[in-house]
């Protein structure tokens, strides 16, 4: 199979009956199947696939794994050259796979790809949760083209250029398969948010681009799990970014002092060192972010934010300096990290200024 379109389903009854039908039409035809994978839903999403959907492909998990746990689990069981991570809560054109499928086909540099999404509600315009591909600042604040913290676009063609991006939305997002499996499929510590920011920055971290093709638009209702209110929200995504953080910042800040001082070890210990700088930089910051949550009586949000910083500190692994300085003498000169913003990108959207991103 060419391309498996995998749907990670938990209590998404009501979109499933919605979206899946235009889904499995787009894909008709095509060298491409769709599997509806299951975390243990306790709504009638598996009864709607039985007698619905019976010749769809079903993946039953025997619990909530998360979004990391329960993709790892079914994209591990299933073979194709592709995979398509797709939300539930997506609707899909007739002609919106092609276009994934013929970028990764010839440019074997992508390692994922995604197609620009526009919000369900408003159709003209990017929806937040990935838009035309995202960016990452320094202190690990994601955002996007035609998405800065909480405002959206219009799209009116400004982003149709193809340029290398730093992430992709999980929400649709393609994968060569065999690079998922390689570098271990999702870090399940996350459960889910961010998780795919994660993913994207070890893809480049192993050498490979993250891409969205602006000839495939999606439609994401968003919001289908956790309402963007939710303190749940708000703690997985407080502690992931500190995790994500961990994981790959030091390798990064490893490879710019490489270029300057190219000995792997003292490059690795100056981005060991730089990277921790910068995490106690963003706890300050989610700290002041708990004060005004705290000042303004959102008192869920604000012991959201301490649960977070102390599981971090519980399940976060620190970069280990041997691994580090080998990864640099392996990949300096061959690995260059595309959109990653060097400044705080705050302060200049809130003033309403241009945040300009280099794309590498």
């Amino acid at each position: 199979m060419k391309t498996a379109v995998v749907i990670l389903n938990w209590n998404g009854e009501k979109f499933l009956k919605r979206f899946l039908p235009a889904l499995l039409a787009s894909v008709s035809g095509r060298d491409a199947e769709v599997i509806v994978a299951d975390n243990a839903s306790t709504d009638g999403s598996m009864k709607l696939m039985l007698y619905d959907f019976p010749k769809v492909r079903t993946i039953r998990l025997n619990r909530n794994y998360g979004f990391t746990g329960g993709y790892n689990r079914a994209l591990f069981q299933i073979e194709a050259d592709y995979h398509v991570l797709i939300n539930s809560d997506i609707e899909v054109p007739e002609n919106w796979l092609d276009p994934l499928v013929e970028w990764m086909d010839t440019h074997p540099e992508c390692g994922a790809c995604a197609p620009k999404m526009h919000s369900y509600h408003d159709r003209d315009r990017f929806e937040y949760a990935g838009a035309a591909g995202g960016y990452i600042d320094r202190y690990g604040y994601p955002f996007c083209r035609g998405r800065i913290m909480g405002k959206t676009e219009k799209d009116r063609g400004q982003y149709d250029i193809p340029e290398p991006v730093f992430w992709a939305s999980g929400a649709c997002l393609m994968v060569r398969s065999w690079l998922f499996r390689e570098l271990g499929g999702f870090d399940e510590r996350f459960f889910a948010h961010q998780e795919e920011i994660d993913l994207c920055w070890r893809i480049q971290l192993a050498g490979y681009r993250i891409a969205t093709v602006p000839w495939s638009t999606v439609y994401h209702v968003g919001g289908g799990t956790l309402p963007n209110n939710s303190p749940r929200k708000l703690y997985l995504n407080f502690r992931n970014n500190l995790l994500m953080l961990q994981n790959n910042l030091a390798a990064t800040y490893g490879l710019d002092f490489y270029r300057a001082l190219p000995a792997s070890n003292e490059a690795a210990e100056k981005g060991i060192r730089k990277a921790a700088a910068t995490i106690r930089m963003r706890m300050v910051l989610d700290g002041c972010a708990a004060v005004i949550y705290l000042l303004t009586f959102r008192f869920r949000y604000f012991m959201a934010v301490i649960r977070a910083h102390k599981d971090f500190r519980k399940i976060g692994r620190k970069p280990d300096a041997g691994q580090t300085a080998r990864y640099i003498a392996e990949n300096a000169g061959r690995v260059t990290v595309c959109g990653f913003y060097r400044k705080w990108m705050v302060p200049r959207a809130v003033l309403g200024l241009p945040v300009k991103v280099s794309s590498e």
